[in-house]
């Protein structure tokens, strides 16, 4: 995307501009400047900036699925939400979710991270993002809930700590709130990147909130 440029005589001028035309506060942008004028004896003196927004982000990540979709000749209507916390959550609803999905969701999962590494690239910083395809998310974290309870029971059971088949970093947070309050298991991450897992650990005398 070409970001939008602003002028002002100062900074902040620019920056009220940018705001009012992006109907966000100040505080929510995120701004470079990309030329200054000092003008003669400061007459004429400007600022140029170029300026994102939250706002930005979600349209390019919408934009961007859409784009595949277009290109590959799916259907499927994409929306973005954004946390409090800049997180980035996209529904996409499509009757070709066997094809996103992947066996064991291995497909989204590379499509999330080839989505995440468009977004920050574009906007060059680190963009937090999950896509979820018809509701595959949610009955996927049910599954792998419900397996892990029964493995942390057996490793309570047998004092022996298990280790979990790797997967991506918001199936391995389900499974750490669901056996956060299970007496006597912690649960701990372990390897680099695709590899990352869960180990599942018998805690003796964990404390349970």
């Amino acid at each position: 995307m070409e970001y939008q440029k602003f002028i002002g005589k100062t900074l902040e001028e620019a920056l009220q501009k940018a705001a009012s035309e992006k109907e966000v506060s100040v505080e929510e942008l995120t701004y470079t400047v990309t030329e200054e004028k000092a003008g003669f004896l400061g007459i004429g003196k400007t600022v140029e900036i170029q300026v994102f927004c939250n706002k930005d982000i979600q349209k390019f990540i919408h934009d961007y699925i859409q784009t595949y979709f277009d290109n590959t000749d799916l259907d499927g209507e994409t929306s973005v939400e954004i946390d409090d916390d800049d997180f980035y959550r996209v529904q996409v609803n499509t009757s070709n979710n066997a094809i996103l999905i992947g066996k064991n969701g291995k497909t989204l999962q590379s499509f999330n991270r080839l989505v995440k590494a468009a977004a920050s690239a574009e906007f060059k910083k680190r963009i937090r993002l999950l896509i979820d395809v018809n509701g595959y998310k949610e009955e996927r974290y049910d599954k792998i809930c419900r397996m892990a309870i029964r493995v942390a029971k057996d490793v309570r059971r047998t004092k022996v700590d298990a280790e979990l088949d790797p997967m991506p970093a918001d199936e391995r947070k389900a499974i750490h709130n669901a056996l956060s309050k299970m007496e006597d298991i912690s649960t701990h991450s372990q390897g680099e990147g695709v590899n990352r897992h869960l180990c599942i650990l018998y805690t003796p005398g964990k404390e349970v909130e």
